[in-house]
Formats: C-alpha cells, structure tokens, sequence
C-alpha cells in the first residue's frame, strides 16, 4: 500500500494510528507530499489534492480518512475499530464527525491565518474558533470512557492537533474531565507513535 501523508495532518495521523492498532503500518509506503502545490504523483492518486490518499495493493485509489480507514479496518487480524451495524457503530461514526469536524475548523483556521487578514478572514477566523469550543464543550460533557474505536481515535486527532497548532490557546482548563481523557489517550499505542511534525 502507498500512502500519500503530510507530517502535520491530523487527518493523516488517524489513518496511521489506525495502522498501527491494525499492525500494517509497516505494510504502507509512505509518500510525503504537499497537497498545497498540488505535485502530479498525489493529482495521479487524488484529483482533489488532499491527504490522505491511498493507493492499495490492487491499485484502487481511496480518499478521504474515513473511507481509508474503513478499508484499512478489513485488513488484518485484529479486532475492529468501526463496530458493526448498531448503536455502538452509530455512536462511533457520530464521534468520528464531530472529531473531524473539530479538525477542518480548526486546520481552516490555520490555513486563513497564514495569510493576509482583512474583515471577512478574521470573521472566519472566529467562527472557526467558535465551532471548535462549542465541540469541545460537547465533549466535555459526553462519556468517552471505553477501548478506542473510530471515534474516539478521531477525537484523540483533533485534541492532538489543537495541542500542536494552537498550543497558545488554552482549552483544557475549562474542560478538565476531556483534559484528563486526552492525557491518558496520548500514550496509548498508535497517538505515541504518531505525533504530529512540521
């Protein structure tokens, strides 16, 4: 399998924690690239650009995290991180977007911020901002308490990701029930091996 990856994504962590739990993160080629200058290997791969993207051993091209994840979800022996149909699948495709949704705010915010501000970027800016309390306020208040799934994996990302792009903005202090969860979550085998560069 190959693996179109760029260091600082958090959507990328979460299919590379994803391996690692599965025990194929040693089956995948890594290919780093960057989806902003748009390089023609990643445009062979993904007509949209972005990572993650995937080509796997039958040359089937996959994007978008979820879906590679889901396929990485069939390979292996261990035990499943997407449950089967019911409401323990529900919930964790329910925490799965709101992790991601955490994680596009959050990498638009930074996108935005990187370039000249007027009115309508900063107002952007702070609706991003505001999407990612009202999330985290949410979280805050949910029972995340269990093995980590899909979701949960996705919501490690995005706590990740706040931790590493926007160290400076402090969101556990008012949220110290999610704090002490992201604490323990972070050592866990997958987030320590995966900690986000660049």
């Amino acid at each position: 399998m190959k693996l179109h990856y760029a260091g600082a994504s958090p959507f990328v962590r979460k299919v590379m924690i994803c391996a690692v739990i599965r025990g194929l993160d040693n089956k995948i080629e890594r290919v780093s690239s960057n989806p902003h200058q748009s390089p023609a290997d990643l445009l062979a791969d993904n007509p949209l650009s972005r990572v993650p993207a995937m080509v796997t051993d039958s040359g089937d091209t996959l994007y978008d995290s979820p879906v590679i994840c889901e396929y990485l979800d069939t390979l292996g022996d261990a035990a499943p991180l997407i449950p089967p149909a019911g409401p323990a699948r529900v919930a964790a495709l329910k925490w799965q977007a709101l992790g991601d949704g955490i994680m596009d705010a959050a990498v638009a915010r930074r996108m935005q911020a990187a370039v000249p501000q007027d009115e309508a970027r900063v107002a952007f800016g702070v609706r991003q901002a505001a999407v990612v309390s009202r999330a985290l306020d949410v979280l805050e208040q949910s029972d995340l308490a269990g093995p980590l799934e899909i979701g949960r994996i996705t919501i490690g990302c995005a706590l990740g990701y706040l931790d590493f792009r926007f160290a400076h903005e402090d969101w556990k202090t008012a949220r110290p029930k999610l704090a002490a969860w992201w604490k323990g979550v972070s050592t866990q085998r997958g987030f320590a091996e995966t900690v986000p560069v660049g």
